[in-house]
């Protein structure tokens, strides 16, 4: 347990959140200490902690000026809210609050319970957490919840205005554009030629669901036992097309023998995890969808990641990520970091295959 102290790091205004959170939790015990959580690039993250060592989570934006819409604390706080206290089987950390302008921390932010586990970053943190069995278990449990994620009826838990069902691709496509011509950086021309070759190539959605939109490793909390406990990060949660989500989670998932140069989690590398091969039959065989076309999503994940950091490097040089940027982020998400991954989405899609 942390000794806390009403010093706060940037992003947080400790007495006007410690009010906030009295009025929420009765039992809290002041004073609170907060501790920023590094290793997300986007939304900030702190763990809360009370003198009694209960424990929180707080997620607001980054600090100054953000893209619009592109950092919800309202639809966030709505998608756990609608998934959890047992609606769903989908296993996300329950909410405390949401305070939704700017009146108490200067930025809308919300409060989860702090769910027990582990973050695995990289397969050093997966070695050390779990054993090969453990392993083996978190693999098999990552296909099988973002089945149920996707299994999930939008309308009877509330969600069936999230976001518009279909064209979710071309939408998406426009969208991370967009983004790209906003923070675009000279000298990475890959950009806009995979982007050009996967308007020309998009496949037919087959059908519509939640679409958690980073769906990986590292963005769940797994248990002693390999157990999947919550999974984190839904700010780019909407409708549309699941197999976008299988894409994203395949470009994370790094094997046995591969290096994970372009990406930095690399936790399904260590002995036990299954591999990519499997993961798409256990998901194949939960949900009944065709994955003969998922080099197709893979190339997309990696087009769209390369313009979603780079955005991520715009927010690290004007400082938004404030006391979070200690992870040397500006330096990790390089122009020629953001050229890489949009050379592999070439080469995916040129190959039209990814999975063994």
């Amino acid at each position: 347990m942390t000794e806390p102290s009403t010093a706060a790091p940037a992003g947080v205004a400790p007495g006007e959140v410690t009010a906030w959170l009295s009025e929420r939790v009765p039992s809290l015990v002041p004073p609170l200490a907060f501790t920023p959580v590094v290793g997300g690039h986007s939304n900030l993250t702190y763990v809360v902690e009370d003198r009694a060592g209960t424990r929180w989570v707080l997620r607001r934006p980054p600090l100054g000026h953000v893209l619009a819409t592109a950092h919800d604390m309202g639809r966030e706080h709505r998608i756990l809210a609608a998934l959890g206290d047992g609606r769903t089987p989908v296993p996300v950390p329950p909410v405390v609050g949401l305070s939704p302008d700017d009146s108490v921390n200067g930025a809308p932010f919300y409060v989860m319970e702090f769910v027990e586990g582990e973050v695995l970053r990289n397969a050093e943190a997966a070695t050390r957490a779990l054993d090969v069995a453990g392993r083996r278990r978190a693999g098999e449990q990552l296909a099988d919840t973002l089945a149920a994620i996707h299994a999930v009826d939008v309308d009877a838990v509330g969600l069936g205005d999230l976001g518009r069902r279909e064209d979710y691709i071309g939408r998406q496509l426009r969208r991370w554009h967009r983004q790209w011509d906003a923070t675009r950086l000279d000298g990475v021309p890959e950009i806009d030629e995979v982007h050009a070759a996967l308007v020309a190539s998009v496949p037919e959605q087959q059908g519509a669901t939640i679409v958690h939109g980073d769906f990986r490793l590292d963005n769940c909390i797994i248990g002693p036992d390999g157990s999947v406990q919550a999974v984190l990060d839904w700010e780019l949660c909407t409708l549309g097309d699941p197999l976008a989500d299988v894409g994203t989670t395949l470009v994370y998932w790094v094997e046995r023998g591969e290096t994970g140069d372009l990406l930095p989690s690399d936790g399904t590398a260590s002995e036990g995890f299954i591999d990519r091969a499997a993961f798409c039959a256990r998901y194949a065989e939960a949900t009944g969808r065709d994955l003969a076309g998922i080099a197709w999503y893979a190339a997309f994940a990696y087009w769209r990641l390369a313009c979603i950091l780079a955005g991520v490097l715009d927010r690290y040089t004007a400082g938004a990520m404030g006391d979070q940027a200690g992870d040397g982020g500006a330096a990790r998400f390089s122009r020629e970091k953001l050229s890489g991954l949009a050379a592999k989405a070439r080469t995916v899609l040129e190959e039209g295959k990814f999975v063994a």
